[in-house]
């Protein structure tokens, strides 16, 4: 892969990692556009590995937070009056994580295969379009106030944990699938975006991390390790400026704008699959 490709798909991986549209949808749309072989386990670990860029955006943001929860979790364990909010928080994040990590493990091979084809990414970013629509008419018809994280219970965290699940589906969005579940569940969409970017941390650098210290030869021997490099630090300062943008824009905005955006380009991909300018696998 030549670092030219490689600088456009950081670039690609760092916009659309935490809008709620997609990363690994436009990914493997940008890479066949390419020409690149999404079937190739180079590639495949590529995609995943240079999401940790977009990770490592999320931990420099949130820094501040993530060590309050640690260090809140960490004093809870061993004493019960230091069991606050912050120390419940850091449990939801870790309960919330749990699931997407057993599915990932359990159907790494289908995600990785059969699920990397173009008809898939477009099935879903429609379907899930839906999903994202009616959160937001059910969060705009709810007769009581929306909450922020302050109130979420262990049954949000394990629901909204289950949902990210649905993110393993190329097409459908970690983001738009979290905020949507956060919506369900009554919550405010500040606080359904930052869950979204702290439940992402704990999934994201396992998934990149695996792929880094399983697939290295096949990285080197086809994509490249330079290329990996900075396409991973490219989406690193995409994603960051990615990250401050959604937040400031979920405080007066609905996520209605990406749903439109979603449903045209699966439009999109879909003439250009009939048409035969790209192929689905």
């Amino acid at each position: 892969m030549n670092l030219l490709i490689a600088i456009i798909l950081g670039v690609v991986e760092g916009v659309t990692e935490f809008l709620p549209i997609s990363s690994t949808g436009h990914l493997t749309i940008v890479e066949k556009l390419f020409g690149l072989d999404v079937g190739d386990k180079g590639v495949t670990a590529f995609t995943a590995i240079i999401q940790v860029g977009a990770i490592i955006a999320v931990i420099v943001y949130f820094w501040r937070d993530i060590v309050r929860l640690v260090v809140a979790w960490f004093r809870g364990l061993f004493r019960a009056e230091a069991r606050d909010d912050s120390y419940r928080e850091a449990w939801f994040v870790i309960i919330g994580t749990i699931p997407i990590g057993i599915v990932g493990l359990l159907l790494r091979d289908v995600i990785s295969g059969p699920l990397r084809n173009l008809w898939v990414v477009v099935v879903a970013l429609v379907v899930w379009s839906v999903v994202m629509w009616l959160a937001e008419r059910f969060a705009a018809r709810r007769t009581t106030p929306q909450h922020g994280e302050g109130k979420v219970t262990v049954l949000d965290a394990v629901i909204i944990g289950i949902v990210q699940c649905f993110a393993l589906v190329p097409g459908v969005s970690r983001s738009g699938a979290t905020i949507s579940a956060g919506l369900f569940r009554g919550l405010n969409r500040v606080a359904a975006t930052r869950i979204s970017f702290l439940l992402s941390i704990p999934a994201l650098v396992a998934a990149g991390g695996f792929e880094a210290a399983t697939s290295f030869d096949d990285i080197g021997g086809s994509v490249g390790w330079l290329a990996t490099g900075v396409a991973t630090l490219v989406s690193l300062v995409v994603a960051y400026i990615s990250i401050a943008w959604l937040l400031r824009f979920v405080q007066r905005h609905s996520i209605t704008v990406f749903i439109w955006y979603r449903l045209a380009l699966a439009v999109l991909v879909a003439i250009l699959l009939g048409t035969g300018v790209i192929a689905a696998t």
